[in-house]
């Protein structure tokens, strides 16, 4: 994960149990717009990577896959050297970092929420379906979520992405990561799960 932060041009700030904090415009920005589309498509990425490294683990044994929600934010945030001589940390403080977070918690595993202030920025590469408003501590506006249901990479293709979790359900696809000699074969496997799934839950007529 963070050599993918890194390479979308991201600043880790820092790690919180199994949380990374991660902001776009300091040191180096490359302006609103296109720091918004950076962390977007680094968390795109992430979560491709984390649908791959679940596959690995499952076929080594491990049953219970690991799914990430994600927050992001666009907003005005005091960044520098924080602390004393004893100790000093580069950081970003402020509400609209912490807006993040909570985006982060009313994620659904293994998606990516966005607030509209970087909705607006990334609208012209995203599918993206509008949440119930909330509210936040320190930020007198209502905030507006949105759950992001795909992305156009740098090369204007769209990456759509289909992920769900249940209980007897752990189903995660990227079309454009499956090649055409697999393809046949995934076919298979859903039509064989719908199958499965008829008999269980018989369509109403």
């Amino acid at each position: 994960m963070s050599k993918i932060a890194l390479a979308h041009g991201g600043t880790i700030d820092k790690f919180i149990g199994d949380a990374m904090l991660v902001f776009f415009g300091d040191p180096e920005t490359k302006g609103d717009v296109d720091d918004a589309k950076s962390c977007l498509r680094m968390a795109v990425e992430m979560q491709h990577q984390i649908a791959g490294l679940n596959a690995e683990w499952r076929n080594a044994g491990i049953q219970d896959p690991i799914r990430v929600r994600m927050g992001i934010n666009t907003g005005f945030c005091n960044v520098g050297n924080f602390g004393s001589n004893d100790r000093m940390d580069y950081t970003i403080i402020g509400a609209e970092a912490n807006l993040a977070a909570r985006l982060q918690s009313i994620a659904e595993p293994g998606n990516i929420v966005v607030s509209y202030e970087t909705y607006a920025l990334v609208r012209d590469i995203v599918v993206a379906r509008a949440l119930t408003p909330i509210t936040v501590k320190g930020i007198s506006r209502e905030v507006v979520p949105y759950a992001i249901r795909s992305v156009l990479d740098s090369t204007g293709k769209n990456i759509e992405v289909f992920s769900e979790h249940l209980t007897g359900l752990d189903f995660y696809l990227n079309a454009d990561m499956i090649d055409a000699g697999d393809a046949r074969h995934v076919r298979e496997v859903l039509q064989d799960a719908l199958k499965a799934l008829e008999k269980r839950t018989p369509p109403n007529p």
